[in-house]
């Protein structure tokens, strides 16, 4: 039984007034078991629960199933999804709680369809689980001993019974899991496993309030600039009844303490009351790479003459946002524009970080986001397959400036147009605009991923024309007409988009594009990589090709047998797109000899990842401002899996994430071939000139330099341009005819300091013929610091430190050694110098499909 403890939400309260807003938190003593036949009259079968949590969760502490992500263990727990779920609590309300005028049951979320009962009485049907749920249960409540009950009816079930109130889903073909707001990604991904779960996978609470509370608190940034900020606070409150009251709104000008107070009167209901701020020079927000990020801190307060204030804190950044959108040559811009500076995007698209919320920590999410900024990423796309994240993800978005492109949690289906869903949506985004619009890193709102490009996916391109109207109808009803209006009525100052891609509705043509674009004909169309560069996009939210985690991630989900290939029963059942392997193995043989052995195969493969990517990226790049964003998909894992990421599921970057942090270097160097030139190009995202040296080298794989070019440069702010342009013609007569022994290597540096290095070779992959490269490793250091020096006679490419069962942290990996060239690594871990030693392994792409065993020998450093 919980004990009625009751918290002040407020601040210092004044002498003599009770109280406000007393909060009795509900996430100790549940209960949960399986509703089977007879349950309900006995007393049998209940068991721990966890909240918040989830079915799943709460059976595998209990140690009713086996760990889910094990092997093939998904296939065994599918019946999960097909039974139903009872939770209850028994607490603990005290006379004081009773007392006050209101007692509000609020549940942050319920997965997802739900009925709620209070001491036997319903209070509550739940059909979304990205909604807030609040309920007055005084009524219901006695003081002592209460019992709160949630029965989860099978979601599987409940979609189809809710489905079956809308006869027009027959002729639409929706599908019925639509009719029940649900993380869609839960059902299964070409990434993710198939877990349908139940839950409250939010915290859950009572509130109890006297005459007024606090519904929500906003800062709307109407006119902000270097100069001031005229902002509006925006304070929602409840009142019991009307009458008058006093609101208020604290904040710091420049060091200076500020209250802005109003006598107002309330009425019974919601009220609304805009409070001027104005903050004189501000320090604002930006994005990663372009300045800070600091946050202003405002506390708001409301009270009546016999009730003490209220008071509830929000911090905000601020900035202005301008999504641009101006006819050029190209067709119309697609710009972010932040507090007036055009913003390249760089970043990649963000998952759900497990398959089951309630295990994501704070260290989960600072590992995820911040390996994001250390790979110079300024944003990430919230993918809206999922579910919208936790407060602290976007705090620590906030604060690390990486720019958030927030779906709305619709991801491909299409979804149902009965009213009742509408209202369903307009309340679901209410709840979720007003959560989130606080967070500076929050710079636009997309209303789908994929719906409106999936009206031409089967089945609808057969339906009968005039259901092909009515759905259409409906889509711009709801992504066109319900979700910008409240974007509009309660963030006006973030764009709105309405699909991840779009135009928009726009034309488009060869010759003119607009909008986004998602581009997945290099992997689902199996083309060449070189086919990004085809692609002349405004901004590309999604592109990607696959890779295997590293072997200490395989080894946590298999046995021994199960790493006979990439093709056993277990290897397949942790990958999810049709065919992945196969394509996978497909692309690297047209690159690539055959990988000597599984090890080797996972580390190809990465490489092949991390190379496609470098190629479609640095594009982009050059493209500017042609193209203005590069959201590679993806960044991370719901669970270890072969997929399209670049840090696994338990945070160890692949070779894409160290590449990443080349090629999205605020100045990037990026050499590149075409009509017939090598065009040296260096891309800058600073907003101010660059003084550089350049230097560029054609060089064969022994050392031998057959062409050099040094000079100074100024990198012009903010662009894109050729710096140095070599006819190929040139390299030829240099001695580079046979091109499958040379390479090129463009370098950028000021005072001494390298800013960008890129190599690029001249011949098609297959025929590049590499060296085997003997490379010499020295190891020292003590106390968890150490120091890796290899050395490299001849080029080595993609050079590879792993540690085997140690979890270390490196300075860099899957880097290319000139030859001649001495890289020193810093490692940082727990193990000892022997330790790390006895298991370190340094290995360059040679080496994968050598017949001879070419593992080095580490050495002491001198």
């Amino acid at each position: 039984m919980v004990a009625a403890t009751a918290m002040e939400c407020g601040g210092a309260q004044a002498q003599g007034k009770p109280a406000q807003n007393a909060v009795l938190t509900l996430d100790r003593g549940w209960q949960f078991r399986q509703v089977t036949a007879g349950a309900q009259a006995a007393e049998n079968g209940w068991l721990p629960a966890t909240v918040p949590g989830d079915v799943h969760l709460d059976l595998l502490v209990n140690k009713k199933i086996p760990d889910p992500f094990f092997r093939d263990n998904e296939s065994k727990l599918q019946w999960i999804e097909k039974a139903s779920w009872e939770y209850r609590l028994n607490f603990n309300v005290t006379p004081a709680i009773l007392a006050r005028s209101n007692v509000d049951l609020v549940f942050d979320g319920l997965d997802a369809a739900a009925q709620v009962y209070v001491n036997g009485a319903p209070v509550l049907t739940a059909d979304n689980m990205f909604r807030v749920w609040r309920v007055a249960v005084k009524s219901h409540l006695h003081t002592g001993k209460n019992l709160l009950r949630v029965v989860f009816p099978s979601p599987i079930k409940a979609a189809e019974e809710a489905a079956s109130s809308d006869a027009f889903r027959l002729r639409s073909k929706t599908a019925d899991k639509t009719y029940i707001r649900k993380a869609a990604y839960e059902y299964g991904w070409d990434w993710g496993p198939r877990f349908v779960t139940s839950g409250i996978w939010r915290p859950v609470r009572l509130e109890a309030w006297d005459k007024v509370r606090i519904a929500d608190f906003a800062l709307r940034q109407r006119d902000v600039s270097r100069e001031v900020a005229h902002l509006d606070a925006e304070v929602e409150v409840e009142a019991a009844s009307a009458g008058p009251a006093k609101v208020s709104v604290q904040y710091q000008d420049n060091g200076k303490p500020v209250t802005v107070i109003e006598t107002v009167s309330v009425h019974a209901g919601r009220n609304v009351f805009d409070l001027p701020v104005e903050i004189r020079q501000p320090r604002l927000w930006y994005p990663a790479g372009y300045g800070d990020q600091p946050l202003y801190e405002f506390t708001a307060r409301v009270g009546t003459g016999s009730q003490a204030a209220a008071e509830r804190t929000a911090k905000a950044g601020l900035r202005t946002i301008v999504l641009r959108r101006q006819l050029d040559k190209w067709g119309r811009s697609f710009e972010l524009r932040v507090n007036g500076i055009p913003v390249f995007a760089k970043g990649a698209d963000v998952i759900p970080f497990d398959s089951f919320p309630n295990r994501v920590t704070t260290a989960d999410y600072r590992r995820i986001l911040e390996s994001a900024r250390d790979a110079n990423m300024n944003m990430i796309r919230h993918w809206g397959g999922g579910y919208y994240e936790s407060d602290e993800f976007y705090a620590i978005c906030d604060e690390l400036g990486i720019m958030v492109w927030q779906d709305f949690m619709f991801g491909n289906d299409w979804q149902p147009g009965t009213y009742a869903f509408k209202l369903n949506m307009e309340a679901e985004a209410e709840d979720q605009v007003r959560r989130l619009r606080n967070h500076p890193s929050i710079v636009l709102w997309c209303g789908n991923n994929e719906t409106e490009m999936a009206f031409n996916w089967a089945p609808r391109p057969g339906l009968p024309a005039d259901v092909k109207l009515l759905i259409w109808q409906d889509y711009l009803t709801e992504f066109s007409g319900i979700l910008p209006r409240v974007v509009a009525r309660l963030d006006a100052e973030t764009p709105y988009w309405p699909s991840s891609p779009s135009a928009d509705y726009e034309a488009v043509s060869p010759i003119f594009h607009s909008g986004d674009d998602h581009i997945w004909d290099v992997w689902h169309g199996r083309v060449p990589f070189s086919t990004y560069e085809t692609h002349h996009s405004r901004f590309v939210t999604e592109y990607g090709f696959q890779s295997f985690p590293e072997m200490k991630t395989i080894e946590a989900f298999t046995e021994p047998g199960d790493r006979a290939g990439i093709f056993t029963p277990v290897m397949l059942a942790h990958q999810k797109n049709n065919e992945g392997n196969s394509i996978i193995h497909d692309y690297l043989l047209k690159d690539y000899a055959e990988p000597k052995d599984f090890a080797s195969f996972l580390y190809v493969s990465q490489v092949l990842q991390a190379e496609g990517i470098k190629i479609g990226a640095e594009h982009m790049r050059r493209s500017r401002p042609e193209t203005m964003g590069s959201i590679f998909w993806q960044l991370n894992d719901c669970w270890p899996v072969a997929s399209w990421s670049s840090i696994d599921y338990y945070g160890r970057w692949k070779a894409l994430q160290y590449y990443a942090r080349r090629f999205y270097a605020p100045i990037l160097v990026s050499p590149h071939v075409e009509s017939g030139s090598l065009k040296t190009y260096i891309v800058s995202d600073k907003t101010e000139a660059q003084p550089a040296a350049l230097r560029v080298r054609l060089m064969d794989f022994n050392g031998k330099v057959l062409l050099e070019d040094t000079h100074a440069v100024t990198v012009a702010p903010l662009s894109s341009k050729v710096y140095l342009d070599w006819p190929l013609k040139k390299l030829a007569d240099a001695g580079a005819t046979d091109t499958s022994h040379v390479f090129v290597v463009a370098e950028l540096s000021a005072g001494g300091a390298d800013i960008s290095r890129n190599v690029i070779y001249l011949a098609p992959v297959k025929e590049i013929h590499l060296k085997p490269a003997a490379l010499k490793v020295e190891a020292a250091g003590a106390n968890g610091s150490y120091k890796v020096r290899i050395t490299a006679p001849v080029l080595a490419r993609s050079v590879y430190l792993s540690f085997g069962n140690l979890d270390v942290k490196v300075s860099d990996n899957y880097f290319d050694l000139l030859p001649g060239e001495t890289a020193e690594i810093t490692v940082a871990g727990a193990a000892s110098l022997e330790a790390l030693k006895a298991q370190l392994k340094v290995i360059s792409l040679s080496d994968a499909f050598a017949v001879a065993d070419r593992s080095v020998t580490v050495g002491a450093a001198h």
